[in-house]
């Protein structure tokens, strides 16, 4: 082997390696992110990153640019990086969005279901009636993001797999999880068991309805706050 082609090769080692190490800070931002370790209009800074990491900024701005490309952050000159803030008309826009999407997924997922997955979702709704009381907000909106994101997954279509930053952004950044009511999840819940059934059995219509009524409660919700919010404006 050449002295040229040993170059090559690593190069080509030195970039793989890198762009893992990009991979990995990216998925562990984000994980901050949904977590609610880094709030909503928090401000990232490369140099405490960085440290934080234990490696230069190059890596760091390249896992940002992925993140705001993703959606998760925004760059504002002259403020830096800052996780991606929503109010209310945000968050309807999204759930907009995603009751088309999360519509055609349920559909998708009664035609081509798993075994493992029909499994799944038993498991995650038996999961989710199990924090409703004692109620905790965060695991229910936890096994509420997995429930949601397994019937894409089942829905066996790259391109709705590609839809799942939606369901987390709405979830898990824009929507606080001290703000989940618990009686609102034990609706959720038993409209998530609706949806469940209706996807078992095979019946792709009746999914896709199911799962469209049951985002457009959310919707409706939100409709009445921005509502109410802003008569409280006008006085």
């Amino acid at each position: 082997m050449t002295l040229e082609n040993d170059e090559a090769r690593t190069v080509d080692w030195n970039l793989k390696s890198r762009q893992r190490l990009v991979d990995e800070i990216v998925a562990e931002l984000r994980h901050r992110i949904y977590e609610g370790t880094y709030q909503p209009g928090s401000l990232l800074r490369q140099e405490k990153l960085s440290t934080e990491f234990g490696v230069s900024r190059t890596p760091i701005r390249e896992a940002l640019k992925m993140l705001e490309q993703e959606g998760l952050i925004v760059a504002e000159l002259g403020h830096g990086v800052k996780v991606v803030t929503g109010d209310r008309q945000t968050l309807l826009a999204a759930y907009e969005l995603r009751a088309v999407t999360d519509g055609l997924a349920a559909r998708l997922a009664a035609q081509r279901i798993s075994i493992e997955g029909v499994k799944s979702l038993r498991e995650i709704i038996a999961k989710q009636r199990s924090v409703l009381e004692p109620f905790s907000a965060v695991e229910y909106t936890r096994l509420n993001v997995v429930f949601h994101q397994t019937i894409i997954h089942e829905a066996d279509n790259e391109f709705m797999t590609a839809q799942i930053p939606i369901l987390r952004m709405t979830a898990q950044v824009f929507a606080p999880v001290k703000l989940v009511d618990q009686s609102v999840a034990a609706n959720a819940v038993g409209q998530h068991q609706d949806i469940f059934t209706a996807i078992e059995k095979g019946d792709s219509k009746e999914a896709e309805q199911l799962s469209r009524d049951h985002i457009e409660t959310t919707i409706r919700r939100l409709q009445g706050e921005v509502k109410g919010n802003l008569e409280e404006e006008l006085g």
